[in-house]
């Protein structure tokens, strides 16, 4: 495994690279990750089954998007490749600092400037990709309230239920959703689509992007997951509406928007994720026959 790693690097840089340093570090996903040296290049290393070729290939990819459409600082995946057992992606390595306020007010900056680009005609991506370890579904739509409720909802929706978990009548509840969204004025976006404190860091003050899930949609999507396990600092935010003002009413839309990832959890963790799935769709649900 080792072997192939360091020749996959010596190759692509064309320099003879030995690997004298390797660290495994902690992680919740199934990927073993790693920290690799030679001394003088550093690398971080995430290995994966064989089966999880097309997942690591789309995460290159997804931080080739993000380097090409933005500012932040991304990290570059040198290669992906495979052994007989495993799947692997060598990626730049990064060393992250303590930010400040003006950090945090530069990433709210960042990220509405690559938000204000609106080339992109349509909702989705060129591929399907994944979200953690879950496949997503990008086929291209002209309306949000179409793809996001069937793409994104209904879609995990019915995950869950092939492995026995079921909330609701899934089609009712993609209507609900669609209905919520049809009269929102959307402009397609770069998405992250996975935009947590977990895969945001900075080095040497400037903002760095990591672990991405991209594809074009409403750019509060992004906003709302930053608030959805703990939000980042209010810099960030008064950032981002200078450059790039949010609707009035886009909290509004938060739990909708969050609720696609409290299904990607509950299909991946299971456990309390699932609860909190039901009590966001009952909720949902009630404002929506209520007229809220």
């Amino acid at each position: 495994m080792w072997n192939a790693v360091a020749q996959v690097i010596s190759d692509t840089l064309a320099t003879p690279f030995e690997i004298t340093q390797k660290q495994q570090l902690s992680n919740s996903s199934a990927d073993m990750l790693f920290r690799i040296s030679d001394g003088q290049h550093t690398f971080f290393v995430k290995v994966a089954p064989l089966s999880a070729l097309e997942r690591l290939e789309c995460e290159a990819q997804s931080l080739s998007l993000l380097t090409q459409e933005s500012l932040f600082l991304v990290p570059d995946c040198l290669a992906t490749d495979t052994t007989l057992e495993f799947a692997f992606n060598i990626i730049e390595w990064l060393d992250f600092s303590d930010p400040t306020p003006p950090n945090w007010a530069k990433m709210g900056e960042y990220l509405a400037m690559m938000h204000q680009k609106h080339e992109q005609a349509m909702f989705g991506n060129e591929q399907d990709n994944f979200i953690g370890v879950t496949a997503q579904p990008n086929r291209w739509h002209k309306k949000w309230d179409v793809f996001f409720s069937e793409e994104r909802i209904g879609w995990q929706m019915q995950l869950l239920a092939e492995k026995g978990f079921h909330f609701c009548d899934i089609d009712t509840f993609v209507d609900c959703v669609k209905a919520r969204l049809h009269s929102h004025n959307v402009q397609p976006s770069l998405l992250h689509g996975d935009l947590w404190r977990g895969n945001v860091g900075f080095v040497n003050s400037v903002p760095c992007l990591y672990d991405p899930a991209c594809y074009y949609g409403d750019r509060e999507a992004d906003i709302a997951m930053t608030r959805l396990f703990g939000p980042f600092p209010d810099a960030f935010y008064t950032a981002y509406n200078a450059h790039y003002p949010l609707a009035h009413d886009h909290r509004s839309r938060e739990g909708i928007y969050n609720l696609y990832h409290l299904l990607n959890h509950a299909n991946i963790f299971a456990g309390h994720y699932l609860t909190q799935a039901r009590d966001s769709i009952e909720t949902i649900i009630h404002q929506q026959n209520s007229g809220d």
